[in-house]
C-alpha cells in the first residue's frame, strides 16, 4: 500500500511540474531582470513553428522534434487569412485548428506564445491580412482606418473564442500573445498600436502577458509603456548593441529576442540562403549565459503550400514556396546538423535529459511518370466579363490566380509598343493565339515591342499573380494589371499614344476544383506546341504506389503554375528555381493511384515528373546570373563632381552624413575609398536618402544601375539588399576585390537629397564597415 502512495505520489509530481498541468491555473509576468512563471524564474526557449505549414497530421511529429531539441515553448503566428478567406466566413477547422495545434504542444509539455497580428508578416501573402481588404480600394492598410479596424476586431473576436480558454491563467500552454508585429518597419503611430492592444484585451486576453516586438533602431518609435518590449535580430548580431538601449530605458526588464533569425528565406530567381550553425549556436548561447530568452525563428520553417507565399519589397521579389530557411528543422521535418550542434548546446543548460529523438517520417521515391492528358488555356476560356477600362482581379472578386484580358487591335504595318502599367505580375502577351513576350514584374519590365498586326488582331494580355507582398507599405498589392494599357504606333515619323479600351476578362481561380473541370483530352506528344509556342493550359498524370511517404516531386522540366496531388495544393513552380522540386507529404498520398494536375501558365518543355527521395531547392536555371554589372563593365567617375566625402565611424548603429548642401539627381554613387578593418572588401546593411525636409525618400522606385562587386557566391549579397528593408541582410562585394567600390541608384526619378543614412552589418566586429567615402550626384546616368 506504502509503495502504491508513493508511486501515485511520484506520478502526480511527474504530471504537475511541466506545463501539462495545464488543468491548474497558472501565472506568466515579466518580473525584476527575468520572467516569472508561476513566481519562479523562467527563461524562454522557444521554437517558432507555423501550423499552416505543417500537415495537421504531421504537428504532433514536429513538436515532438522541437522538445527533443531542448525547447520549453513554441511560438506561432495567426494567420488572419488562411481563416478569413471570404469576408465573414471563418474556418478553424483541420489545418486551421490552431486551439488543437496549442492542446498538442500542451500535451507534449510546451508553453505557448500567440502572435495574432493582425499583420503577421511571415514571407505570408500579404503579411496574413486578407485580399478582399482591397476590394475596397481606398482602404488603409495597419492604420485606424474605420474599416480595417472593424474587421480586425471582428477577426481578433474569433481569435479570442479560439484561444483565450487556453492562456496559462485558464489552465492553459499560452504564456504571452504580441501585439502587432515589426510596427516601427511600417511606420509610427503608437494610437494605432495602442488601439490593437486594447482589442486584444477586450477579447480574452486581459490577464495574459501582452509584449511587442521591434528592432533595436526602431522599438522606442512604437512601444507602450504598459507591454514587454522585445528584440528581433538575426544569427551574427552583436547581441550586448541589440539589447543596450533597451537596458538603458528600461534596466530591470527581462530581456528576450522575440525572432532570433537562424537562416533565411528563398526567392524565385536568387540564390539558396544559407546560414552558419557555428554562428546561430554561439549566439543562442551567449543570450542562454546572460539569462536572455528567445524565440529561435524558424526552428521548424516548413512550406508554404498552395497560393501562401508572399513577397518582399521594395520592388518586388515573391518569394518560393519551400520555407525551409536553413532551419534546424528542415521542410520535411528531419534532423539538420544545426539540429544536432544546437541540441548539444541546449543539453548543457538543461538539469535534464532532453527526450529521444523522434524516428524521421518515411520517404519513398516515384518512379518517372508522364501527363498524358492536357486541356490547353485557349481552349477552356471561361466566360468573359466584359469591361470598358481595365479593372485590377480584386474588382472581379478574385483573390488569387490569373487574368486574361483580351481586345482587339487596329490596322498596324510595322512595329508599335505595348506600354503596361502595373502588371502583377508575369505578364504574357498573345497576339491572334501568338506568344509575343513576357514582362516580369521582379525587373520592373513595362514596354513589349508588337510586330505589324492585321485590323481586328486579337490582344491577349495573360496575367499571373504570383503572392502579394507581406512587408512594408507596398503589402497593398493589388493583382492583374492596376495601370492602364497603352498603344503606342508611329504614323510618319510621329508617334502617336492611345488607352486601351473594351476589354473582354477571363479569370482563372487557382483552385483544384477549377483545374479539375477543364475538359482534359490526351496529349499526343510530351512536347505539345502551337506554331513552336510552349502551350499554357492544364495537364494532368496520375502515379501508382504500393507504399506511402514523404517526396518531392521534380518538375524541372515545367514553367510556371501550381500543382495539385489528390487535391491538396502543393505550391508554386518555375522554372527558373531555385526551388525545382514540390515537398509532398506522404500523408496526402494513398496507395493505388494518385493524381497529379498542374496549372502552368507558360507550358512545359516536357510534360513529365518522378518523386525524388531529396530535394532540389538550390537550383537556378537563368541565363543571366543576378548582378548589376554587365560584363566588362567599368563605372567612369573622372571628371565627375563629388557632392560628399568624409569618413564613417567604427562600430555598429545608424550613422548620418549630412551634405554641406541640397543635391539634386536621379543617380547616386557611393564610393567606399577603404574599410575599418583593413580588409579589402565594403559592405552595407541598409542605405537612405533624406529629401529637403530631412524625412526619408521612399525607396519603392529604386534601383540598382550598377554595383562593381557582389558576393552572390557565398551568399545573397547583391547590391538590392541595400534597401530591403532587412538589417541583418546585406550588400557585400566579393572578398579580395581591391578597393576603390561604388554602388550606383537609380531613385527613379529626380530628387533633392540633403544626407545619407548608412547602417553597417550587425556583428560586433562589423565586417566589412567602410571607412573613407565619397558620393556623388547626378541628373544624368553615369558614364561605363
Amino acid at each position: 500500500m506504502r509503495k502504491t502512495l508513493m508511486m501515485l505520489s511520484l506520478f502526480a509530481a511527474t504530471l504537475f511540474s511541466s506545463p501539462v498541468q495545464a488543468q491548474k491555473p497558472g501565472t506568466f509576468e515579466a518580473g525584476e531582470g527575468t520572467f516569472l512563471l508561476n513566481g519562479q524564474p523562467f527563461v524562454v526557449k522557444a521554437a517558432e513553428v507555423h501550423y499552416p505549414r505543417i500537415p495537421k497530421q504531421y504537428w504532433d511529429h514536429r513538436l515532438k522534434m522541437c522538445k527533443a531539441l531542448g525547447m520549453n515553448t513554441v511560438c506561432i503566428y495567426i494567420f488572419w487569412n488562411i481563416h478569413e478567406q471570404k469576408e465573414g466566413q471563418f474556418d478553424w477547422s483541420g489545418n486551421n485548428d490552431v486551439a488543437e495545434f496549442c492542446r498538442l504542444a500542451q500535451k507534449n509539455g510546451m508553453y505557448v506564445i500567440v502572435r495574432p497580428g493582425p499583420y503577421v508578416c511571415a514571407e505570408w501573402e500579404m503579411g496574413g491580412l486578407p485580399w478582399w481588404l482591397l476590394k475596397k480600394k481606398d482602404i488603409k492598410l495597419r492604420e485606424r482606418d474605420p474599416y480595417f479596424m472593424e474587421r480586425v476586431k471582428i477577426f481578433e473576436t474569433e481569435v479570442g473564442k479560439q484561444l483565450a480558454p487556453l492562456t496559462i491563467q485558464n489552465g492553459g500552454p499560452i504564456i504571452m500573445v504580441q501585439v502587432e508585429n515589426e510596427y516601427g518597419s511600417y511606420g509610427v503611430d503608437k494610437p494605432y498600436v495602442s488601439e490593437i492592444r486594447d482589442c486584444l484585451r477586450s477579447v480574452g486576453f486581459d490577464k495574459v502577458a501582452l509584449f511587442q516586438c521591434d528592432w533595436a533602431s526602431n522599438f522606442l518609435n512604437n512601444g507602450l509603456d504598459d507591454l514587454v518590449w522585445t528584440m528581433n535580430f538575426g544569427t551574427g548580431a552583436n547581441i550586448d548593441e541589440q539589447f543596450r538601449k533597451l537596458k538603458e530605458v528600461r534596466p530591470n526588464s527581462p530581456l528576450m529576442c522575440s525572432e532570433f533569425w537562424s537562416g533565411w528565406f528563398d526567392k524565385w530567381g536568387g540564390k539558396h540562403e544559407t546560414r552558419s550553425a557555428e554562428a546561430m549556436v554561439s549566439g543562442l548561447k551567449e543570450m542562454l549565459s546572460k539569462n536572455i530568452s528567445f524565440s529561435l525563428y524558424m526552428t521548424h520553417g516548413g512550406t508554404s503550400f498552395g497560393h501562401w507565399a508572399g513577397a518582399n519589397s521594395p520592388g518586388f521579389a515573391p518569394d518560393v514556396t519551400s520555407y525551409d530557411y536553413d532551419a534546424p528543422i528542415n521542410e520535411y521535418g528531419q534532423t539538420t546538423d544545426k539540429y544536432f550542434e544546437l541540441r548539444n548546446m541546449l543539453q548543457s543548460f538543461s538539469d535534464k535529459k532532453l527526450p529521444a529523438v523522434p524516428k524521421a517520417m518515411p520517404i519513398i521515391t516515384v518512379p518517372a511518370f508522364e501527363f498524358k492528358e492536357y486541356a490547353p488555356l485557349f481552349e477552356n476560356l471561361p466566360a468573359a466579363i466584359k469591361s470598358e477600362q481595365i479593372k485590377t482581379m480584386e474588382e472581379f472578386d478574385q483573390g488569387w490566380g490569373s487574368i486574361m484580358y483580351s481586345t482587339t487591335l487596329p490596322k498596324i504595318d510595322g512595329q508599335s509598343k505595348l506600354r503596361i502599367e502595373k502588371g502583377h505580375d508575369y505578364v504574357q502577351v498573345f497576339m491572334d493565339g501568338k506568344y509575343i513576350g513576357a514582362l516580369d514584374r521582379r525587373n520592373g519590365d513595362k514596354d513589349l515591342v508588337l510586330p505589324s498586326a492585321r485590323k481586328g488582331c486579337r490582344l491577349d494580355i495573360l496575367v499571373e499573380a504570383m503572392g502579394r507582398i507581406n512587408f512594408g507599405r507596398a503589402i497593398k498589392d493589388f493583382k492583374g494589371i492596376e495601370g492602364t494599357v497603352d498603344l503606342t504606333i508611329n504614323i510618319d515619323g510621329n508617334d502617336f499614344t492611345a488607352q486601351m479600351k473594351n476589354w473582354k476578362n477571363y479569370l482563372f481561380p487557382d483552385t483544384y476544383e477549377y483545374c479539375k473541370q477543364q475538359v482534359y483530352k490526351p496529349l499526343a506528344s510530351i512536347q505539345p506546341r502551337h506554331n513552336g509556342d510552349r502551350v499554357p493550359g492544364y495537364y494532368r498524370a496520375t502515379f501508382d504506389l504500393k507504399k506511402t511517404g514523404d517526396t518531392f516531386l521534380n518538375f524541372e522540366t515545367f514553367g510556371k503554375g501550381l500543382v495539385y496531388v489528390n487535391g491538396y495544393a502543393l505550391g508554386r513552380i518555375w522554372e527558373i528555381g531555385p526551388q525545382q522540386t514540390l515537398y509532398c507529404p506522404g500523408c496526402w498520398l494513398k496507395k493505388g493511384k494518385n493524381e497529379v494536375i498542374v496549372m502552368d501558365i507558360i507550358g512545359p518543355n516536357e510534360a513529365k515528373s518522378e518523386g525524388l527521395g531529396k530535394p532540389i531547392i538550390d537550383k537556378l536555371q537563368q541565363s543571366e546570373p543576378p548582378i548589376h554589372r554587365l560584363e566588362g563593365q567599368n563605372l567612369d567617375l573622372s571628371g565627375e563632381k563629388v557632392a560628399q566625402a568624409g569618413a564613417f565611424k567604427a562600430g555598429n548603429g545608424w550613422q548620418e552624413v549630412k551634405f554641406t548642401a541640397p543635391q539634386t539627381g536621379r543617380y547616386v554613387c557611393l564610393e567606399a575609398l577603404n574599410n575599418h578593418n583593413g580588409d579589402e572588401y565594403a559592405c552595407i546593411a541598409e542605405l537612405y536618402l533624406l529629401d529637403e525636409n530631412g524625412e526619408r525618400l521612399s525607396r519603392e522606385p529604386w534601383r540598382i544601375s550598377y554595383a562593381d562587386s557582389e558576393d552572390i557566391v557565398t551568399g545573397n549579397r547583391a547590391g538590392d539588399k541595400i534597401y530591403d528593408l532587412q538589417e541583418s541582410t546585406f550588400w557585400s562585394t566579393v572578398k579580395g576585390v581591391k578597393f576603390p567600390h561604388q554602388i550606383v541608384i537609380d531613385l527613379g526619378k529626380e530628387r533633392t537629397v540633403t544626407a545619407l543614412q548608412y547602417l553597417p552589418r550587425m556583428e560586433s566586429n562589423v565586417p566589412g564597415a567602410i571607412k573613407d567615402y565619397k558620393i556623388y550626384v547626378k541628373k544624368e546616368a553615369f558614364k561605363y
